[in-house]
This record gives C-alpha cells, sequence and structure tokens, in this order.
C-alpha cells in the first residue's frame, strides 16, 4: 500500500497540489488522468524519489522497488540485449535473459538490434529500450510516463497484453483513453489542486468530477441570488421602523450565508479546421507509388495505389521505420516519388501537420507570427483567435518560438493548420503532445471538417473512431486496405501476432447459448464485485472523515491545552488515539478488499477473453 498524505507541491507560484490524498493498493493498475501541467509527471517523479515534497508524505513501503522510465537516459553496458537484461536481479541475469529478448521483440527490436551498442539506437528505440529494462526488472510497481508516444502499433498491441498480465502495481499516463481503460483497474485525476481516484474508467472519473461541480456551480447560482433577494429587501426596508425586525432578521441570515466562490474557469484546447471549397470529387491519385531515398537501395514501399476523394478517412498504419511518414511527405511534396505517379485535383489546398516540421519553425518569430506565417492574408483578429483556442492568449502569444516547450511547439504547428485553408488535412501522429480531453477534442473536429483526412496513428482508439479505410505498412509492403480497423483484425491482421483469424460463423443455437452464458457470467461479476466496490468507496469515505476529524480535535487539543483545560485535553486524545486505530483498521481492510477487487477483476477479464475466443 502506498499512501499519500496532504501532500502539497508548488513550482513559484503554480501550485499542482495542495493538501491531496491518495493511496495505491496492492495489485492496482491506475490510470492517471489530468490536463497538460497539471503534475501527472510530478508525481511520479515524488514517488520515484526524484522530486520533494513542500509539505506532507508519500509513504512506501520498506523494500519496496518502483521502476520509472525517466526522461534521462543513460546506459552503461555494451549491447541493447546486456542493457534490457541489467534490469534483471544481478543473481537471475543469465537464466532470464529470454525474458529481456521477449520484451525487446515486443517492443520492436529484432535479433540483429541485441548486438548493437545503445548509442546506435535512435532516439525513440532508446526510450524503447529503457522500458524493457524496466518491464523485466524486479520491481513491484511500474510507473509508465506516456509509453504510447513513443511505440508503434504492433508494440502498443504487445505492451497492452504484457500490462494486463503485470501481476503487481502500476500508474500509467497516456492520451490513448481506450489504451488506458484496458489497462486499468482504476482511475486517478489530477484536478483544482486535488488528486481524486476510484475503481473504474476514466470516463466515468471524469463524469463524476465533472457532475458534482455542476452540482457545485448551481448550489452557488441559487445561493448568489438569495442573496442578492435578501440585499434588496434590507435595502428598501432598513428605513422603515415597521420592518425594522424582518430587516435585522434578513441582515443576520445574509451574515451566515456562506456562497461557495466560482469554480476558476480551465481552459481547453478548441479545435477547428478551416475548411477550403473544393469543386471535383477526387484529391489525389497514386499509381504504383515507390520510394526508395537512395539510388540502388531497397525501396521503402512499392507498387502503391490509392485515391482519395473528397470526404474520405484515411489512416496511416505500420511498424515503425517502414516508411508512413515519408509517405504523408510524398502526398505534401516535400519528397518526390523514385516511381510511379501521384496526380493532385486542381484545386486541391491541404494542410501538413509533420512531426519533422517541428523543427522547422522559425525560432525568431513570436507564435502570433509563425502561426500567421500560415495564412498571410488572414486578419490579426483571426490569428489572435486561432492562437487563443490553442490556449496561447494574450501575451503568451508573443512570446519566441525559441523559448517555448517541445509540446507548445507541437501546438503552434497544429494552429498553423487549423489556421490554412485546406481541403485536405495530412495529420503526422497529431496527438503526441496533447492531453486526453485535447486529444478528443481534435478527433470531434476532424469529425467535423468535410473534407478528406489522411493521417499516421498509432492509437487504436483513434483508428476506431476515424479510420473508413486504412494503408497499411506490414509483411514488408504498403497495400490499401478497404474497410475499418477491426475488419482489418479480424481477416488476419498484424504479421507476426497470434490473432484469431475468420471463422465460420456460429449457429443461431450457439450464439443463444453464448448470449446465455454471458448473460450469467455478466451477473454473477456483479454479484460479487459490486458489494467489494461499495465497501472500498465506504472505507475510502470514512477515511477521509476521519482525519478531517482528527484534524479539528488536533485544534482543539492545542486550545485546551493553552487553556490548560487538562481532562478536555485527556478526552480528546483519546478520542483521537481511538479515530486513528480505526483509521488503520480501515487501511488495513481496504488493502484486503482492493487486493481481492484486483483478483476478481482479472479473474472475470479471463473468463470473458475465453468466452470470446
Amino acid at each position: 500500500m502506498i499512501r499519500a498524505t496532504d501532500i502539497t507541491k508548488s513550482f513559484g507560484a503554480q501550485v499542482l497540489f495542495a493538501n491531496a490524498n491518495f493511496t495505491v493498493a496492492p495489485g492496482e493498475r491506475v490510470g492517471l488522468i489530468g490536463r497538460n501541467g497539471s503534475g501527472k509527471t510530478t508525481i511520479f517523479r515524488l514517488l520515484a524519489g526524484e522530486e520533494h515534497l513542500d509539505q506532507g508524505q508519500i509513504i512506501v513501503p520498506k523494500n519496496y522497488r518502483i521502476g520509472y522510465v525517466s526522461q534521462h537516459l543513460a546506459f552503461s553496458r555494451s549491447t541493447v540485449l546486456a542493457e534490457a537484461c541489467a534490469g534483471l536481479p544481478h543473481s537471475a541475469a543469465s537464466e532470464n535473459s529470454h525474458l529481456a529478448e521477449a520484451a525487446l521483440q515486443g517492443l520492436g527490436f529484432s535479433r540483429e538490434d541485441f548486438s548493437r551498442h545503445p548509442g546506435e539506437l535512435a532516439g525513440g528505440f532508446q526510450v524503447r529500450l529503457h522500458l524493457a529494462r524496466v518491464l523485466v526488472a524486479d520491481v513491484q510497481m511500474l510507473l509508465l510516463d506516456e509509453p504510447t508516444n513513443y511505440l508503434d502499433i504492433v508494440a502498443l498491441r504487445w505492451l497492452r497484453r504484457f500490462l494486463c498480465a503485470w501481476p503487481h502495481e502500476l500508474i500509467l499516463v497516456t492520451h490513448d483513453r481506450d489504451f488506458m481503460d484496458s489497462v486499468t483497474t482504476h482511475s486517478m485525476l489530477i484536478h483544482r489542486t486535488k488528486v481524486r481516484k476510484m475503481a473504474g474508467p476514466s470516463g466515468k472519473l471524469w463524469e463524476q468530477v465533472l457532475s458534482e461541480e455542476a452540482v457545485v456551480e448551481q448550489t452557488r447560482v441559487n445561493l448568489e441570488k438569495k442573496r442578492e433577494q435578501a440585499e434588496e429587501f434590507v435595502a428598501r426596508f432598513r428605513a422603515k421602523a415597521s420592518k425594522a425586525k424582518a430587516v435585522q432578521s434578513r441582515l443576520r441570515a445574509l451574515e451566515k450565508m456562506e456562497v461557495p466562490e466560482e469554480l476558476q474557469h480551465i481552459a481547453d484546447l478548441h479545435f477547428s479546421f478551416n475548411p477550403a471549397p473544393f469543386a471535383g470529387r477526387v484529391l489525389i491519385e497514386a499509381d504504383n507509388l515507390s520510394f526508395a531515398y537512395a539510388p540502388g537501395e531497397s525501396p521503402l514501399f512499392s507498387d502503391l495505389s490509392f485515391s482519395v476523394k473528397y470526404g474520405d478517412r484515411v489512416a496511416v498504419i505500420g511498424r515503425n521505420g517502414r516508411g508512413k511518414t515519408t509517405l504523408l511527405r510524398l502526398l505534401a511534396e516535400e519528397l518526390a516519388p523514385t516511381g510511379g505517379r501521384l496526380t493532385f485535383g486542381a484545386n486541391m489546398k491541404r494542410a501538413y501537420f509533420g512531426q519533422t516540421n517541428i523543427d522547422r519553425l522559425n525560432a525568431e518569430n513570436s507564435i502570433e507570427e509563425e502561426v500567421q506565417s500560415a495564412s498571410p492574408q488572414s486578419s490579426l483578429n483571426a490569428v489572435r483567435n486561432v492562437c487563443g483556442a490553442m490556449m496561447f492568449e494574450g501575451e503568451q502569444a508573443l512570446k519566441k518560438v525559441a523559448v517555448i516547450s517541445g509540446g507548445e511547439r507541437s501546438r503552434v504547428l497544429l494552429a498553423k493548420t487549423l489556421l490554412s485553408p485546406a481541403n485536405l488535412l495530412l495529420l503526422d501522429e497529431p496527438a503526441n503532445h496533447l492531453d486526453l480531453p485535447s486529444t478528443e477534442a481534435l478527433l470531434a473536429a476532424i469529425d467535423d471538417f468535410p473534407g478528406a483526412v489522411i493521417m499516421v496513428t498509432h492509437s487504436e482508439m483513434t483508428l476506431r473512431h476515424f479510420a473508413g479505410r486504412l494503408i497499411v505498412f506490414d509483411r514488408a509492403a504498403a497495400v490499401l486496405y478497404e474497410g475499418g480497423y477491426d475488419d482489418f483484425l479480424r481477416r488476419g491482421g498484424w504479421s507476426g501476432e497470434e490473432e484469431p483469424r475468420e471463422q465460420a460463423a456460429p449457429s443461431s443455437g450457439e450464439r443463444r447459448e453464448q448470449r446465455r452464458v454471458r448473460a450469467e457470467m455478466v451477473a454473477r461479476r456483479s454479484r460479487e464485485l459490486r458489494p467489494l466496490e461499495r465497501r472500498i468507496a465506504e472505507i475510502e469515505t470514512r477515511i477521509i472523515e476521519l482525519e478531517e476529524l482528527i484534524k479539528e480535535e488536533d485544534a482543539q487539543i492545542v486550545q485546551a491545552a493553552q487553556s490548560k483545560a487538562g481532562s478536555e485535553v485527556g478526552e480528546l486524545m483519546r478520542l483521537r488515539a481511538a479515530q486513528q486505530e480505526e483509521i488503520e483498521m480501515l487501511f488495513s481492510e481496504l488493502e484486503e478488499k482492493s487486493a481481492g477487487l484486483s483478483e476478481a477483476q482479472r479473474r472475470f477479464a479471463d473468463e470473458f477473453s475465453a468466452l470470446d475466443h
């Protein structure tokens, strides 16, 4: 059990946490959510001992080992395999090297890579190597901060299976809601300097918090109206003797009336692309397209043919290094094909968001100037509106590109894409630096865009939401697939994966039996899990109540001691001791119930998986 009590952490004037509390019980896999800048990475650094609290405490059991993929990458071994094995217990490294090999291959390394020096790897693969080392290490908790940013779709699918089988604790941060919810048992939200945690998916927690805030705001509005009515009554009748008692009564009521403060507005990103008209039907025709970076080299891909019509939604998917970004650069005319032909519609206007383009931003420009460079004819007001939508409001938009972070530069490039008039969007992993709410806002804006969209993404959530057609880089080729992502998986999926293949459709009798068995399992799961979830919620509520009571009693003890009321001090101390003892008993029960809930959830997940297959 890890317990954070009354933790406070600030950086200058920015307060991330103020008297926040949370626990992580044995076996819990926690999805950590919150807007960018809310403190998710800081939580990780605090747990890993890389950052210190301003006040409060985080209690970690003795000899408890935490594995954290930090931003600082340092390698001490001469080969990739030796570096991955460095995470294994020293006494078992040679016997268990197969674990490191499996993790490396799952994360996209070839056996030929095993003998390479870690320093030879590209940045993304260095992060993967560090991740592999942590995954095979002898640790009780994994801290995974946006691992989906560095993995291609096949590696992500392997990582999902690995984490679902992880027997200990983990905390995961990712902008891919489907990935998070498929792996985690609990969700934890950092919001308004507090931390909230509950069993279940991230959306359930967000809805709970937003619902509570709506109630608070409505209560505030109602009380404000009552106060205004009371003030109006007092002002009207203050001078009338016959109303003196009523006025005094209203004045006393006003003094006692506590109106909650209005909740501070939290800015979200708001996406809206700038559609340009298109008179024709076909935006792009690709005929037997091929590309190689140098004469005589094997092509990255060849004989790729497809067309893109107005309104199409095409996802480009596949393993890293196979040519997905290169294809987008061909479509953006940053590169020329070495074989075949590309034909563009006469009125085609494209807006291109490319990861490599972030490095091409003019560092000497202000954010405002850089955004306007995408559409010089746009008015300053329109530019400022787009900057504001991307959370660069007022003076923030006057900052130089040179001084902003990588995530902020990505938002500047996205702002340029938003401002550019277009009937074709080319998007290369646009959600990499966005939080969950912003990712979902981006998907909503793409839904509203009337033109065609071609997007490179590794997110299965995005693929299921967005793609009607696929260009798949797999099996040493690039091919067009007519259909959505789930259909692709059903009809063969990724090479090298043990995916279920097309099977004969079950008979109607078999389907009825499957539905009956599933319904019984759902009812049994509900009977077993709901009492545990209810009791866990009761325990957490009672612990919070007792801790609040102890705070009040501590203040009363100090006051009684100052007034030398010995008997009162003694009675308060006895009451406090009893409450502290109850807290410890509740934490023990919480640990037991949480472990039981996690085990039951895993067991039912296995049963449903077996039924589906």
